[in-house]
């Protein structure tokens, strides 16, 4: 098995890197000043060409780095996918081109190949000046009306296309019954889905999902990613210190977050793995490999045949008080 270095969209001649960098900063403030626009320069320089950013990262810095360093790579602008998102206080439709329009200015871009719902999908309520509103404990105040018509938002997302301000929109963390009802209204099908995954949390009944509905799924996290305050969900050892992945590792020379990237590439997903470290951002690049499938059986299995043993690496269940990951109904 060896996977490819693109995968098709449902866009016809759209395509997506298989491999692309992820610029979020669990910590910013522990970060060094431009540590993104570096992470950046040197993933370009290696050859990635698929990048992930949001506005709300870094309050918007993290995305002025990001078109920072494809402005001074001198990279052609046609050969780079940029995924930028709908952040939680932009759902309302009157404001989801304002949140476009603020990531294009941050970007230094005049469109974006993608944006895709806020990590979280739903909708905060805001003050006027899009500031969250918070309970008393610091959790966000969710607007559960607005959050539940996520169709009349997707609608606004559809316009964005048609003022080619983006090419493609798309989804995050949303699961299956949330897609089926979806996919009812929708007149632009979603792109792709783009859902935590790693052979510690293999999401198969969402990605068989999403593939028979010709929905692209990106990994975010494929390495088991660091953990968020607040949205802790694993507290043990991840997918890189997993003895099946390192006895694979050992076996093609190759190191366990090479291994990891190529098994999500050998099931149809693209991969966003985070480093700030020049030597990672390289090996993580060269993941494309072929991986024989007894040994692609060994990973896909280690949570069970079906994943049914999967641990969640951000779980949001206590900090939203619903599980927005329920496979059988929407919640809330």
């Amino acid at each position: 098995m060896r996977p490819p270095s693109y995968f098709p969209l449902n866009v016809e001649g759209a395509q997506i890197p298989a491999i692309g960098l992820g610029t979020f900063q669990p910590e910013p403030s522990k970060c060094p000043a431009g540590s993104v626009k570096k992470s950046v320069l040197w993933a370009l320089e290696a050859g990635y060409r698929h990048f992930d950013t949001a506005l709300s990262y870094d309050n918007g810095q993290g995305e002025k780095e990001v078109g920072e360093a494809i402005r001074e790579s001198q990279v052609p602008r046609d050969e780079i996918f940029v995924v930028t998102k709908l952040e939680n206080g932009f759902h309302a439709p009157e404001d989801v081109e304002v949140n476009m329009n603020m990531s294009l200015r941050n970007l230094g871009l005049d469109y974006g190949e993608t944006i895709i719902t806020s990590p979280i999908p739903y909708a905060y309520k805001k003050t006027a000046d899009y500031v969250t509103e918070r309970h008393a404990d610091g959790r966000p105040i969710i607007d559960f009306e607005l959050s539940r018509s996520f169709d009349i938002t997707w609608r606004a997302m559809e316009k964005l296309v048609e003022a080619k301000k983006t090419k493609y929109i798309g989804l995050s963390n949303f699961s299956s019954p949330k897609i089926k009802r979806l996919l009812q209204t929708a007149r632009i099908k979603p792109a792709v889905n783009q859902i935590e995954c790693h052979p510690h949390f293999p999401q198969k009944g969402l990605i068989r999902f999403c593939q028979d509905n010709d929905i692209h799924v990106t990994a975010f996290g494929p390495l088991g990613c660091m953990p968020i305050p607040l949205l802790v969900g694993r507290t043990g050892p991840g997918p890189l210190e997993d003895e099946t992945v390192a006895r694979v590792a050992q076996k093609y020379s190759k190191t366990p977050a090479q291994v990891i990237l190529c098994y999500l590439l050998c099931r149809g997903v693209s991969v966003i793995p985070k480093s700030n470290n020049e030597e990672r951002i390289e090996q993580n690049f060269d993941c494309i490999f072929d991986m024989e499938e007894s040994d692609f059986t060994l990973i896909d299995n280690i949570m069970g045949k079906d994943g049914e043993n999967g641990v969640r690496n951000i779980e949001y269940r206590d900090y939203l008080g619903f599980n927005n990951f329920n496979e059988d109904i929407e919640e809330p």
